[in-house]
């Protein structure tokens, strides 16, 4: 994989599409935001988009908060057209980053589907890889000070004495076990669909934040110069260290 330098991978961003991949812990949701801020072009998560439907009192927002107050699943065509509706705010016309979407193979085709009748693609998939048993250390050893909402790491980012820590259900060992397990059975089939159309990348995410984002970056690069051949750089990016210290605070509430 060529490096090239930050800047250049920023300013030749525009009409990046791009679908963030990994497991939950991953770290993805961390990425995704860096990588927004660095391109200017918005992350795009399902999670955000039905709040946003929803507080702006849309009919869509109206449908989807009733079939979520009913702790019912929102099916594929209410998320489809949410997603319709959020690319074709003016931020995304530049590009964008989908985090979390799409879950499923059906979700895939139908995100392609969408792109296409506007005669766009995915330019890029990007999956952000882990071992599995540290993405289980990554979240069971979270923990949030209920005075402030700080999330800390055990290991990686020590609380102070005076923190009041709960440990969140989402973050305990058999909740996280589920979480990927869900994520193994539904989500990476998305792998080989991708790897298919040859625009499949992968990253390796042990390493701190920085380090990862690095990773990104020279992705990013290597897609501008290279069109939308990713054929060199599907496998594992290896260059980083293997601590495993990317954890401090990754993840939050959606356990990215």
């Amino acid at each position: 994989m060529s490096v090239g330098n930050h800047s250049a991978t920023r300013r030749g961003a525009a009409g990046l599409r791009l679908v963030l991949l990994g497991a939950p812990a991953s770290g993805k949701g961390t990425q995704g935001q860096k990588l927004a801020q660095s391109l200017g072009i918005p992350k795009v998560s399902t999670g955000d988009m039905l709040r946003a439907a929803r507080d702006a009192g849309s009919e869509l927002g109206k449908l989807a908060d009733g079939i979520m107050a009913a702790g019912k699943l929102v099916p594929d065509d209410l998320v489809i057209r949410l997603v319709d509706d959020r690319l074709a705010q003016a931020d995304a016309t530049r590009g964008f980053i989908l985090d979390g979407f799409p879950r499923t193979l059906p979700q895939a085709r139908a995100l392609d589907e969408l792109l296409e009748r506007h005669g766009a693609s995915l330019n890029v998939a990007l999956c952000i890889d882990l071992p599995r048993e540290l993405l289980m250390e990554r979240a069971t050893l979270r923990r949030t000070d209920v005075r402030t909402g700080q999330i800390y790491h055990l290991k990686y980012n020590p609380p102070p004495d005076s923190a009041q820590l709960v440990h969140r259900d989402d973050d305990k060992e058999e909740t996280v076990r589920k979480r990927l397990d869900a994520y193994d059975t539904m989500t990476a089939p998305l792998l080989p669909y991708y790897q298919a159309k040859n625009i499949l990348c992968h990253v390796d995410g042990i390493g701190s934040p920085d380090e990862v984002s690095a990773r990104i970056d020279r992705v990013v690069q290597q897609f501008n110069g290279a069109g939308n051949s990713f054929a060199a750089s599907n496998g594992p990016a290896t260059s980083g260290n293997a601590s495993g210290k990317d954890a401090s605070t990754e993840g939050g509430a959606d356990g990215a």
